[in-house]
């Protein structure tokens, strides 16, 4: 196509007609929109309304810029300004093409009977460039509100996530994750660590989540890298993949929660473990919040400290002395069974099946040398809460 230069401008009278006739051609366009783009047709009244707004404001732009052809047109301002900025993000951009497409057409149908004798070509070939223009300024409009809304979810997200880290619990976490495409809200779990220190690890976390069909969020809290991870019933296999993408060190999952609104709990418990994990050198990773309860309670954890009272020590005392006192006893004699057995003057079998009741109450193996630690930290702290009551 010639340069704009190289032929005249449309005339006058040419641009007048074209001018007195923005509106009827702008509900034509419209009506062809109905007919040709079956998506349309399913928009709202008000979102229709912007669309014939702005194809009026685009004719009228056309006009203004075919009297003045030195000045560039005012695109940003004049025409897609005629429309509030809500219908970028409900028009994607190839819906958009769509419509200048048919715009276009239906000015250029309507070319030979608005322009003045000996003019049409002059007015087909503006029509041309000035789409050209349209279809840059659009791209800019849709580049520019891209770049503004990834800041604003950037923001959001940082809000949300350090809300969950804090333990918030209100209504608004579930509304401000939905803001972020955040669709299902159970089950939820956190996932912490460090950050690369030579990457930036957020769009690998969010591409490997999502690949295996799961919502996240991703944020930083103080030195920790915190990952929320939702809406999969694989939240285990996720966690595993994730963790690949984090810094050096131990990587910590929370406890699966119900709603996002409770994932505060899970994010305290995994920043809990993340705080412990150097006390078990050879932990795996990731590793288990839970597993590092003993852990968790030697550093001061009140609610590891609690929880191992529950599952453990409780359990035990409630079973009975004889199940209690073989346990101590195993783990006395470093999980030697008739070592055990002689210091309690019974058979080794016997020994054998308070083990087993034991690990069905509990959980845990007192052969076992990581469940022995447990088990020995949980009777411990037992202990000690049992004697600051005599005290009190």
């Amino acid at each position: 196509m010639s340069d704009r230069g190289d032929r005249h401008p449309p005339s006058a009278g040419t641009l007048r007609r074209l001018e007195r006739a923005s509106g009827s051609l702008a509900t034509r366009a419209v009506a062809r929109m109905d007919d040709d783009l079956p998506w349309f047709r399913t928009m709202p009244a008000d979102q229709r309304s912007w669309v014939m707004l702005v194809a009026q404001a685009g004719i009228a732009s056309l006009v203004e810029w075919c009297r003045s052809p030195d000045r560039p047109p005012r695109l940003t301002g004049g025409v897609f300004g005629a429309a509030p900025r809500e219908l970028a993000r409900v028009v994607p951009l190839k819906h958009t093409v769509d419509l200048i497409r048919v715009t276009v057409e239906v000015m250029d149908d309507f070319v030979d009977s608005v322009a003045e004798p000996g003019d049409a070509d002059a007015l087909r070939v503006a029509v041309l460039q000035f789409s050209r223009e349209v279809a840059f300024a659009t791209a800019h409009v849709y580049a520019s509100f891209a770049e503004s809304r990834g800041a604003w979810d950037a923001r959001l997200e940082a809000l949300v996530v350090d809300a969950l880290v804090r333990g918030e619990r209100t209504e608004e976490l579930s509304g401000r994750a939905s803001a972020l495409g955040w669709a299902a809200m159970s089950p939820v779990t956190v996932v912490v660590g460090t950050a690369p220190p030579d990457r930036d690890a957020h769009a690998a976390i969010r591409r490997a989540a999502r690949q295996l069909r799961s919502e996240v969020l991703v944020g930083v809290h103080a030195d920790q890298l915190v990952v929320v991870l939702g809406g999969s019933d694989e939240l285990e296999a996720v966690a595993d993949r994730v963790s690949d993408e984090f810094g050096p060190g131990p990587v910590v999952t929370g406890p699966v929660v119900d709603r996002l609104d409770q994932a505060g709990d899970s994010a305290a418990a995994a920043l809990a473990g993340l705080r412990a994990a150097p006390a078990w050198p050879g932990a795996p990773r990731p590793i288990p919040a839970d597993a590092l309860l003993p852990e968790r309670a030697l550093d001061g954890d009140p609610v590891a400290r609690a929880t191992l009272n529950e599952r453990v020590a409780a359990r035990l005392q409630a079973a009975g002395g004889e199940v209690l006192e073989t346990v101590r006893a195993v783990l006395a004699s470093g999980g030697n069974l008739e070592a055990s057995a002689r210091a309690l003057f019974v058979h080794p079998n016997t020994v054998r099946y308070r083990l087993k009741r034991a690990l069905e109450l509990t959980g845990l193996s007192a052969t076992d040398p990581r469940g022995g630690w447990t088990l020995q930290v949980a009777l411990a702290l037992a202990a000690l809460d049992q004697d600051r009551s005599l005290w009190h």
